[in-house]
């Protein structure tokens, strides 16, 4: 045979298909764009606490450490849920490596005063000389209403 006849019928390219199918790839990506849009709000949702009011109120600027306490009785240092064993020991801890520091506690205004007060007293037990009680400005309550 010469050149350029083939022996077969009619002639077939066999190249392999390169083209990628990203459909998938974006019905993926549409659903984690979705499921980040829709819990990005609940993780930065803030411990809700209703704060008593006081005409000395300040703002906390430079605190390190914040004790929380709300309605129901939940501890918090800083935005972590404690125990109250677990409370004690990081008082502890605080009041060995830094004794001059202060902590802020910030309590739910609906909490019994004595629910506090056993709070308030497990941090100065633990060593902690500077216990602050957070509180909001009256003007600033004023304009909530």
């Amino acid at each position: 045979m010469g050149a350029g006849v083939s022996s077969g019928g009619p002639r077939r390219d066999r190249r392999p298909l390169a083209d990628i199918n990203i459909t998938p790839l974006v019905d993926v990506m549409l659903v984690l764009l979705i499921i980040s849009m829709l819990a990005a709000p609940m993780l930065q949702k803030g411990i809700q606490l209703e704060l008593p009011e006081a005409a000395s109120a300040t703002d906390i600027r430079d605190s390190q450490v914040v004790v929380s306490l709300d309605r129901d009785g939940r501890l918090r240092i800083g935005d972590t849920p404690v125990h109250v064993d677990v409370l004690e020991s990081r008082m502890k801890a605080l009041a060995t490596s830094r004794p001059k520091e202060t902590v802020f506690l910030r309590a739910d205004k609906f909490l019994p005063y004595g629910e506090v007060l056993l709070v308030m007293d497990r941090i100065r037990k633990a060593g902690v000389t500077r216990v602050a009680l957070v509180t909001v400005p009256l003007d600033t309550a004023a304009e909530r209403r």
